[in-house]
């Protein structure tokens, strides 16, 4: 699909051409830059002065080694990132993710995401993004432990509280920050907020864990409201059984709706009569197994290998929270078929471009991640706000502060879509309202 805009046509151009085979950072950039067309026709002054040149460009890519030993004293050698996006409006901010599909472009396509979205939040946050091709999956705890003060012996150098903040993403929970934290306090010998996602007792925020769940389905919330619907009575289903769609499917059925399917990258179940939540969290929060033993503890639902079919489950309100491209342009219009009402992405990206517009040209209500998902980097500045301070908020403080800023997001990027002539389009009114925050900082401070 080529753009209206020579200018911009140019620039994808040069995008593909510099970020060879990096298919996901082209997917993000270009969905962007198709919303900015009539922001750069009202406001030449970004092409003029190089922001959007500037702003698909990432202001410092660091790449490392990780060596580690095996507990069968093996040295192990894993691959580390960080990219630093983006500053203009805050320290770099972004998770960093262990998995085995982590390369460079994974990378550059979260850290490009997260400018927009750290904007959204209205916080004073950049956008930055990490990560390993080390699988914590079948190690050991020491095995982990060796990685992580591996990974943050060389990333060490690049961070700090007023400088980049990493938090948690797929493979990166409270115990790998905990082993990370550790280790970057010994290097540099003082106690800051350099992590977020951190464990209570040193530093960290009540409500974190619960915040991308929460703050989706609060988005979720206000974007059906705003629409005559809400949750009450209606049928969810979750894709996922991380932390995102164990708490996505917590809120959910707080709020009335009953949730009849979950996943993980093997397979989903199906119960009928309502997803087991306490069942699900000891699965995947205590025991670490995969979600087929739900069967064990529910004999009557049903188990399918293969995450695609998930989408074939009839139900009114969609939020996919595994991983991107998990919605296909086939999933979607499964979707269509069986009458969703509402679809809210909880994961990076998790719908393909044909899929969004399936939605979008069958009326359906969408939330991109960018904007539904923003709740977890929202909190963890909260939790930066809470370091700086030496102080903490009540769970309810934290999560009412989230619940404002979500609300928010939802009126902001409705209210830019309207202004540049796509209302009802978030995917459009997301990037235009978390670029245009970025794009005046990037003016303000001049060409450097």
């Amino acid at each position: 699909m080529s753009f209206k805009s020579a200018f911009l046509n140019e620039l994808m151009e040069r995008v593909e051409a510099r970020n060879a085979g990096e298919k996901e950072f082209h997917q993000a950039v270009r969905e962007v830059l198709e919303s900015l067309e009539p922001v750069i026709e009202k406001h030449p002054e970004f092409v003029k002065n190089g922001v959007i040149e500037s702003i698909v460009e990432p202001e410092r890519i660091i790449k490392f080694r990780v060596p580690w030993v095996d507990d069968k004293g093996n040295v192990r050698v894993n691959r580390g990132f960080r990219i630093q996006f983006n500053s203009a409006i805050g320290p770099y901010k972004g998770g960093l993710r262990f998995h085995p599909s982590v390369y460079e472009g994974i990378i550059k396509f979260l850290g490009f995401e997260q400018i927009f979205k750290n904007s959204l939040t209205g916080l004073p946050i950049g956008g930055g993004k990490g990560g390993s091709d080390f699988d914590p999956k079948g190690k050991s705890d020491m095995e982990v432990m060796r990685f992580c003060q591996s990974f943050m012996t060389e990333l060490s150098k690049y961070i700090g509280a007023d400088t980049d903040v990493p938090a948690g993403d797929i493979g990166v929970g409270a115990r790998e920050i905990g082993y990370m934290f550790g280790q970057y306090k010994r290097l540099r010998d003082e106690f800051t907020g350099v992590l977020t996602g951190k464990g209570i007792p040193y530093g960290g925020s009540l409500a974190r864990k619960e915040a991308t769940g929460y703050g989706l389905c609060y988005f979720t919330e206000e974007m059906l409201k705003d629409n005559g619907l809400s949750f009450d009575g209606k049928t969810v289903v979750v894709s996922g059984s991380g932390n995102v769609a164990i708490y996505a499917v917590e809120k959910a059925t707080t709020l009335g709706a009953k949730v009849v399917a979950m996943s993980d990258s093997n397979g989903y179940v199906y119960d009928k009569n309502g997803i087991d939540l306490d069942c699900v969290k000891k699965i995947k929060e205590v025991e670490r197994k995969r979600i087929k033993e739900y069967l064990v503890y529910h004999p009557e639902a049903e188990y399918h290998e293969g995450c695609s079919g998930i989408w074939t489950i009839k139900c009114d309100i969609a939020l996919p929270c595994a991983t991107q491209n998990e919605i296909d342009e086939n999933s979607a219009k499964a979707l269509v078929a069986n009458g969703v009402k509402a679809v809210c992405e909880g994961a990076n990206m998790p719908s393909t471009p044909e899929a969004i517009s399936a939605f979008q040209s069958a009326g359906v209500l969408f939330g991109p991640a960018k904007a539904a998902n923003a709740g977890g980097v929202a909190t963890s500045a909260l939790e930066m706000s809470q370091n700086s301070m030496r102080y903490s908020w009540t769970f309810e403080e934290v999560d009412a502060k989230l619940k404002d800023i979500m609300v928010n997001i939802y009126h902001n990027a409705s209210s830019a879509a309207s202004e540049y002539g796509m209302p009802g389009n978030l995917v459009a009114g997301a990037n235009i309202a978390g670029f245009l925050k970025v794009a005046n900082a990037m003016l303000a401070h001049g060409v450097v």
